[in-house]
């Protein structure tokens, strides 16, 4: 299976040729010339994304930090700032890299294939594999259906998350709620149901078993 990489850039010229040089290296590339469209983009979960930061109106900075809740790919910043705050600040908004222009394309083709390779390892021994092709790794707080990512939102993971670690136990909304939301939150147990539909949703859009299995009259488990 091909590798996506986003490709953002206001420079045109510099988007056409990172584009070319990673197709020819046999990647799938999806490219952005703005923040507003990198968000847009980010949501076809790419397996890295190279991020220019110097862009007018939303920049890298704003674009990694808004998109952080929803993508866990690395992030390569491309930058012609090499400040010590520069780098503190991307690497607080949630980047992984930088790579000053001008660059040498070599040099970034070798980077992003090393940061590729250390994603593998990492997704090869933190995931935890259920039945029908599904796995979760809770150190990245990510779910596969073979091998490709679905996207939840964050309460609907921790749903996920409280099930699966106790598989065949029964937990009623009430408990659900208190786990996942807290003892002091506001609002009430019926969010649960919801949640948990939009979960299932998700996993079905995908192909995937329904491991989440209702209890009538109890709660819900997570099937074995």
């Amino acid at each position: 299976m091909q590798e996506k990489i986003l490709i953002v850039d206001d420079e045109r010229d510099i988007v056409e040729l990172l584009r070319d040089y990673f197709a020819l290296n046999g990647y799938e590339t999806l490219t952005a010339a703005s923040g507003e469209e990198a968000v847009r983009k980010a949501e076809k979960q790419p397996d890295l994304i190279l991020l220019d930061i110097g862009m007018p109106g939303m920049d890298g900075l704003q674009v990694c930090a808004k998109i952080r809740n929803f993508v866990s790919c690395p992030i390569v910043f491309l930058t012609a700032r090499i400040e010590e705050s520069d780098k503190l600040q991307g690497l607080g908004s949630g980047g992984d890299d930088y790579i000053v222009k001008p660059f040498s394309i070599d040099e970034l083709g070798a980077r992003v294939a090393a940061h590729l390779r250390r994603e593998k390892r990492k997704q090869r021994r933190g995931r935890i594999k259920f039945a029908g092709g599904l796995a979760i790794d809770y150190t990245e707080r990510a779910i596969y259906y073979q091998n490709k990512p679905l996207t939840l939102a964050k309460k609907e993971f921790d749903i996920v998350e409280l099930l699966s670690q106790h598989a065949g136990q029964v937990f009623d909304k009430e408990r659900i709620y208190e786990r996942v939301w807290g003892y002091d939150s506001e609002g009430d147990s019926t969010v649960v149901a919801e949640h948990i539909r939009r979960v299932r949703a998700k996993f079905a859009a995908a192909g995937a078993k329904p491991l989440i299995e209702t209890v009538w009259g109890v709660g819900y488990k997570w099937t074995l």
